[in-house]
This record gives structure tokens, C-alpha cells and sequence, in this order.
């Protein structure tokens, strides 16, 4: 670890510069989903034809992760957090050629495609950000620190591009909102690339693909409980909440349309930013600076039971609503739900994020990392999947209730931690 004074410094730039890089994508990546989801929704795409937007994305993130962990073990950290950089620039380049009378099927196909270079994009800057952390923290006990700080504060800037990119779409419209985007993606590759400080590993010749896959227990049973995690909040994350509350929320004139997308883009960033708030105030929260590591461990089991409960209320509340018209009541019920479930989760998520890394050697950081974040991109895959097709043949009542499995299938693989 970094200890002495003029390395620790060093240390400090690199971490800037990295989790700077990383703000700048998660901004788009966060932008280019709120986009793409409202976009198409007022084309009339069904809610499965919306999941299928985001499977191969979520796919590629699957395969990136997987393979991640051994490219930057062999080329470098800074080479695939470049490569990500890169990969987002050209997507949203490409998603600008969208043609919108191009028939539904021709136009699913490209943007799936899109969607999944973007994928690649997201899950290498992704990757290369949170390794970083395991080399560059201070061996003081401030890695859980850390890792919280950076965690919480992509995820608040991720919920404020949910924001800018329906603020986007309601003021400049598709592809004009697509294209700034990637000018200042790319202003932001030039200034990353010439203050980036040296510090992270260059990689090394002799790094074999085989090592991505752990043997140890802890790190398959964390990976295990965190796919099922994200598959319990993209379940009704990504298609069925925000098409719940345009429909709730518009009254089909162009001015209720503008005003939907603005209020649900509000609402998704502000249900990203106060988890990202959570995510970094959780070492505080949980008073991790006093605990052992098996009490963090037992943290895990605990807060992840907490969570089941709470999509399983809503689903509940939202059944005994009924089919039609949602009442107010089941709308505030499931605002407040929902706020709930972010508060929760996002302790989840910042002591998975801990875990993993304290479960790691510093040697795999890499291959153990990229292996999680792949069980977590496979997680996010089966959620997006389960999000179009609840959604669409059970309603809200069937999408909370996946959620609620989802969450309990993740405390069960939690139990197994040691």
C-alpha cells in the first residue's frame, strides 16, 4: 500500500484523476439511459420492447467484466480506463445516426447494439475505478473510506445525468442531446489523458485469462449474493417504475409529455443521488472504522434481509390497488417505498463494494474485481429482462413482488459468507 508521504500524494492525484474520469462517464451513461428509455416510450415501444434495448448492454457487461479483470492485468489500468472512455465517445456518435423512420425491428437491433458498445464502455471504466482504489488507498484502514466515497459520489453525479439527459430530450430533443454529449465526453478524454499522474499498474506480459475465475469461497459466495442484489433493484428500476409514473404522470398532450419527462427524470436522479449519498456516508452510518471485518460480514446479512422487505410491502400495497388508474395513495406509497429501498440497498451495495476488495489480495485485485462486477453486470442483465416482462404481463404488483424474490435469493447466498 502507499505509505510514504511523497507516494501517498501521488497517490492521492491518481485517485482524483480516475474518479474525475469516472464521474465524467457515469454523467452520460446515466444520461444515455434516461434518454433511450423516453425516447422510444413515446414511439410506442412495448415495455419488453424496452428491456430488449438494454439486454445486450447489460450482456457486454457481463462478457467486458469477465474479461476486464485479465486486460488489465495484462495492459494496464490506465489503458482500459482510456478504453472505456473511448468506447462511450463512439457510442454516442453512433446512436446519433438513429433514423426514426426506420422500421421498429431495424431500429431495436442498432440501438441494442449501441447500447452494447456502450456496455463495454461502462464496465471497463467501471472496473478500472474501483481496483484503483485497492491499490492507491493508504493502508491506515481507510479503504472502506474510500471505496464509499467513490461508489456514493458516481452514483449522485450518475442520478444527476438521469436528470440531464430528460431535461435533455425535453429541450433539444434526441439527437442534438446525444451529440453534446459526446463533445463533452470528449473534452473530458483530453483533459484526463494529459493531467493523468503515473500510479496505477502497467500490467504485466505474463497474466493468463484462467486466473479471472477465483477459488476462493468468500469471493464467489459475495459475487453470488451481489447479482441477485442488482437483479432485485433493476427489476423495477429499469423499465417498470419509470413507465409506471409517465403513465401516471402524463395526460398525452406534447406539455404533459415534456412535464412527465421531466418529473420522472427527477425523480430517478433523485432516487440515485440520495443512494449515492448513502453509499458514501456508509462507513459513518455503520461505524465501519470500529469493525472487524466479520462484523462487517454480518452487516451484509443483516441489511440485506431488511431490504426483502421492503419491494414485498410494495407489492402488497400495489395488488391490493388493483388493475386502472393508480390512486394517490399507492403513488406516495410507492415514492416513499422506494426511497427506502435506496437507503437500504445503498448500504448493501457500499459493503459488497468493501468486501470485495477486502476479500482480495492486492495481487487478483483486478481478476477478483472484474469476476464481481461480471456477477454484478449478470445480475443487472436478468433484472432488465425481468423488468420488461413483469411489468408487462403482471403490472406493478408482479414487478415489486420479482423484486422482493430477487432481494431474498441475495441474503440467501449472504447467509454463506465466513
Amino acid at each position: 500500500m502507499v505509505e510514504a508521504p511523497g507516494e501517498r500524494g501521488q497517490g492521492l492525484a491518481a485517485y482524483a484523476a480516475v474518479t474525475a474520469a469516472y464521474w465524467a462517464f457515469m454523467l452520460t451513461d446515466g444520461a444515455l439511459r434516461m434518454l433511450v428509455l423516453l425516447h422510444f416510450n413515446t414511439l410506442g415501444f412495448s415495455p419488453i420492447e424496452l428491456a430488449y434495448l438494454f439486454l445486450l448492454y447489460e450482456f457486454a457487461g457481463v462478457v467486458t467484466n469477465l474479461s476486464a479483470g485479465w486486460i488489465a492485468a495484462r495492459f494496464g489500468l490506465t489503458f482500459t480506463l482510456y478504453a472505456g472512455l473511448f468506447l462511450q465517445i463512439g457510442a454516442l456518435v453512433a446512436l446519433a445516426q438513429l433514423d426514426p423512420a426506420w422500421a421498429i425491428a431495424t431500429s431495436v437491433a442498432f440501438v441494442m447494439a449501441v447500447q452494447g458498445v456502450s456496455g463495454v464502455a461502462k464496465d471497463l471504466a467501471k472496473m478500472s475505478s474501483k481496483s484503483a482504489v485497492k491499490i492507491l488507498a493508504p493502508n491506515d484502514g481507510a479503504l472502506f473510506r474510500w471505496v464509499a466515497l467513490l461508489t456514493g459520489s458516481k452514483n449522485a453525479v450518475k442520478g444527476a445525468g438521469f436528470l440531464l439527459g430528460a431535461s435533455l430530450l425535453a429541450v433539444f430533443g434526441f439527437q442534438t442531446a446525444v451529440l453534446g454529449m459526446a463533445a463533452g465526453l470528449i473534452l473530458i478524454f483530453a483533459a484526463v489523458a494529459i493531467f493523468m499522474p503515473a500510479g496505477l499498474p502497467r500490467g504485466r506480459k505474463g497474466a493468463k485469462f484462467a486466473e479471472v475465475f477465483s477459488k476462493d469461497r468468500n469471493v464467489n459466495r459475495l459475487s453470488a449474493a451481489r447479482l441477485f442484489l442488482f437483479g432485485a433493484r433493476d427489476v423495477w428500476f429499469v423499465v417498470g417504475i419509470p413507465i409506471f409514473f409517465y403513465d401516471v404522470l402524463s395526460d398525452g398532450t406534447p406539455d404533459g409529455r415534456r412535464a412527465a419527462f421531466f418529473l420522472v427524470g427527477a425523480f430517478m436522479a433523485l432516487w440515485i443521488i440520495g443512494y449515492g449519498a448513502v453509499q458514501a456516508a456508509a462507513p459513518r452510518i455503520l461505524a465501519a472504522s470500529t469493525q472487524r471485518l466479520a462484523d462487517t460480514v454480518a452487516a451484509a446479512r443483516l441489511w440485506v434481509a431488511v431490504l426483502v422487505l421492503i419491494p414485498a410491502a410494495l407489492a402488497v400495497a400495489a395488488f391490493v390497488a388493483g388493475p386502472g388508474d393508480a390512486p394517490a395513495w399507492l403513488i406516495a406509497t410507492v415514492v416513499v417505498g422506494l426511497l427506502a429501498f435506496g437507503v437500504v440497498f445503498a448500504l448493501n451495495s457500499a459493503l459488497h463494494s468493501y468486501l470485495i476488495l477486502a476479500f482480495t489480495d492486492r495481487d487478483r485485485v483486478t481478476m477478483d474485481v472484474g469476476f464481481y462486477y461480471m456477477a454484478n453486470a449478470a445480475g443487472r442483465l436478468i433484472g432488465t429482462l425481468l423488468s420488461g416482462v413483469s411489468f408487462q404481463f403482471g403490472g406493478l404488483p408482479l414487478c415489486l413482488a420479482t423484486a422482493a424474490v430477487m432481494a431474498a435469493a441475495s441474503w440467501l447466498c449472504a447467509r454463506k459468507l465466513a
